[in-house]
């Protein structure tokens, strides 16, 4: 019998890219609004309801579900949203539990780099580090709060917790919009450029997934981001250089960005470097660790 696992988010890009890595070995169920395949179960989060037959059998949950953090503008109702649809959803998932009374093998949850807080700093942060003092970061650590008590409930023999950077894909993503103005020669980077960008290639992320599930070691918080560094500024200028496209316009000033999307702004102006140790010591291992082959990958298709 394979192991069943139920994945939250299903529309997300991670959640389609993962579901055909793990359909090999496993038996992959999804939580989903709308119902549209025998495998996907329908849950309202608002209405905390779900399809109870989605948690028969099942070893281990994914849990990606979370509204877009870069989609709109961070109206206070929008806030609400973003923290609402990844500690509601846990929460919703967490009740049901109780009352089928199921144990999971782990609940792999996603995260954000975020946690570290959004700032440019020459620190690089590591698991061990606390929090940051903003937004984002009141996010990650909700999110990340939410997720532990399936562990200290006892409804999961571990939780691991993925610190997940930047995913660079051709399907979605910061990648996809950062191309189109950079094949017409109008990419810039924002701001200074100088702000770290934490990244990871979709194959990657969609790897450390299995891993996690597969490694009954891994237990706890740990970074899902590249082990090579880049900043925006060298980030867009490899892009233009992998697609063979020059760029001739300045850099994008940062109070343009501020009238644009307010808030949401300091996501994109700022950023600091994260480790890759703790997951590489726990015997992952990277296929994209080099930016520029990780984007060849991606775009020379």
């Amino acid at each position: 019998m394979k192991d069943i696992i139920l994945i939250t988010g299903a529309s997300g890009l991670i959640a389609h890219e993962l579901s055909k890595r793990l359909e090999k070995n496993y038996t992959v169920r999804f939580l989903t609004r709308n119902k549209k395949h025998d495998n996907e179960f329908e849950w309202n989060i608002k209405a905390q309801t779900m399809d109870e037959n989605a948690l028969e059998g099942v070893s281990h949950i994914i849990h990606l579900a979370g509204a877009n953090i870069s989609e709109k503008r961070w109206t206070d109702e929008r806030k609400k949203e973003l923290i609402s649809s990844r500690i509601d959803s846990a929460g919703l998932i967490l009740k049901k539990l109780q009352e089928q009374n199921i144990k999971l093998k782990s609940f792999i949850t996603a995260s954000g780099i975020n946690y570290y807080g959004t700032k440019t700093t020459d620190k690089i942060f590591n698991e061990n580090d606390g929090p940051g003092d903003d937004f984002l970061s009141e996010v990650v650590v909700l999110w990340e709060a939410a997720a532990d008590r399936f562990k200290k409930l006892n409804l999961a023999e571990r939780v691991v917790k993925i610190r997940t950077a930047v995913v660079l894909s051709e399907e979605d993503g910061a990648l996809k919009k950062m191309l189109p103005t950079i094949k017409m020669g109008i990419g810039s980077p924002l701001g200074t450029g100088k702000q770290y960008m934490p990244w990871i290639h979709i194959k990657d992320i969609v790897a450390i997934y299995e891993y996690a599930i597969q490694n009954s070691e891994m237990d706890g918080a740990f970074n899902a981001v590249s082990p090579q560094h880049t900043t925006n500024e060298n980030l867009t200028k490899t892009i233009a250089e992998v697609i063979k496209k020059p760029l001739f316009m300045p850099n994008v000033p940062g109070f343009v960005l501020k009238l644009i999307f307010g808030e949401l702004a300091d996501a994109l102006l700022e950023g600091s470097r994260a480790s890759a140790g703790k997951i590489q010591k726990a015997g992952f291992h990277f296929q994209f660790p080099d930016l520029k082959k990780a984007l060849e990958d991606l775009l020379k298709k």
